[in-house]
């Protein structure tokens, strides 16, 4: 059973030199929103180009506690005439070690180019994961204990259909991963202990939303398809086939918003067991519950206190299946949990807290900044 500790949910730190040089009066107004004077990191990351440092604790069950460290810059676009507010590009690093012996490291972009015409995504990064495999289906409680080490590398763009909430676009994705047991399976291909993972897709979205860090109003639907071919430099032919839909309403003039979240997965073909779907809720650990198809619905609701301050609840069902042959073979998991936000900057719609949720088997705690959802 995982245990709640005390946490630090973020650090800020002034590393910009322009900032040591203002005077008392301008430091104090450098994080206090004019509008109702309350703490807000807006101005500093987007009128000044503002770095920020990140150490937030990990939590995630699968491979127990630790910490993460990122550093993100926001590169905010020139104003226009219009006034209308404009995504910054984002560029983070970051590296993480948790109590398994987990570790990672890496970095990524994101830009929202072209007056958000052209939605941008690259990682690169490496890491090396102690976790367990319980088999598909998971319903049985036993598995086996294994690590991955794996290079990664994605590069995603999506584009705008003229002036329409219609996105389509490609991703590429290329893993080196080997992986290593800690005990004889038969559970595990010989095959799968080192391989390439070379793979293309196409994305189709179709995105409504008020915000895309923190939303509270607004539709998003996204339907993905990987294919792994030998062609492009895979081990193994293999295709993933993801689909999601987030729901946000505002109820109750806007003191209540309510969240829905639909999400299914499909795996076809020679797929290695550490990319089988698996049920993704909060207070299941990551690959606890796996088969080559998985669907579940989560929802969430917010409870505004103010306009800073709110609590939110959720509670979600997943459930697995063994194979498409076997589909009536499978598990099912289940969440619930509470959790509050905070608007820490007003000017991106971002909201940031911590969550506790209950698993079928154990509770967890998670840092989260923007939407728990987020893809």
């Amino acid at each position: 059973m995982i245990k709640t500790t005390t946490y630090n949910l973020l650090l800020l730190l002034l590393i910009l030199t322009g900032v040591t040089k203002l005077n008392a009066q301008e430091k104090q107004k450098l994080f206090i929103d004019s509008l109702d004077n309350a703490f807000d990191v807006s101005h500093y990351l987007y009128d000044l180009h503002g770095f920020l440092p990140i150490i937030s604790p990990i939590t995630e069950p699968a491979i127990g506690y630790g910490a993460a460290f990122a550093g993100v810059f926001f590169i905010p676009k020139e104003k226009k005439e219009t006034k209308r507010f404009q995504m910054p590009d984002v560029v983070g690093v970051a590296g993480g070690l948790t109590e398994n012996n987990t570790w990672f490291g890496g970095a990524g972009y994101m830009g929202f180019w072209n007056d958000d015409k052209i939605r941008y995504r690259g990682i690169l990064g490496y890491g090396d994961i102690k976790l367990k495999y319980f088999g598909t289906g998971g319903g049985n409680g036993k598995y086996i204990d294994f690590s991955i080490a794996s290079y990664f590398l994605l590069q995603q763009a999506v584009f705008r259909i003229k002036e329409s909430n219609f996105l389509m676009g490609g991703v590429y994705q290329f893993s080196n991963s080997t992986v290593t047991l800690f005990e004889n399976s038969d559970l595990i291909k010989p095959r799968d202990k080192k391989l390439n993972n070379s793979g293309i897709g196409i994305i189709t979205e179709y995105e409504k939303l008020d915000n895309v860090f923190s939303p509270t109003q607004g539709i998003r639907i996204n339907a993905t398809y990987n294919q792994y071919s030998e062609v492009i430099g895979s081990d193994t032919n293999f295709g993933k086939l993801s689909t999601f839909m987030y729901y946000y309403k505002p109820l109750f003039s806007d003191r209540l918003i309510f969240g829905l979240r639909l999400e299914s997965q499909l795996a076809v073909g020679d797929i290695p067991f550490y990319m089988l779907p698996f049920v993704s809720l909060r207070g299941v650990p990551a690959m606890r519950y796996q088969g080559e198809l998985t669907a579940l619905i989560e929802t969430e609701e917010q409870f505004m206190i103010n306009d800073r301050w709110s609590i939110v609840g959720f509670a979600g069902y997943g459930r697995t299946a063994k194979s498409l042959d076997e589909i009536d073979l499978g598990s099912n998991a289940w969440n619930a949990g509470t959790g509050f936000r905070y608007l820490i900057a007003r000017a991106f719609g971002l909201r940031m807290g911590a969550d506790v949720a209950k698993g079928p088997e154990q509770w967890a705690f998670y840092v989260v900044v923007g939407t728990s959802w987020m893809r």
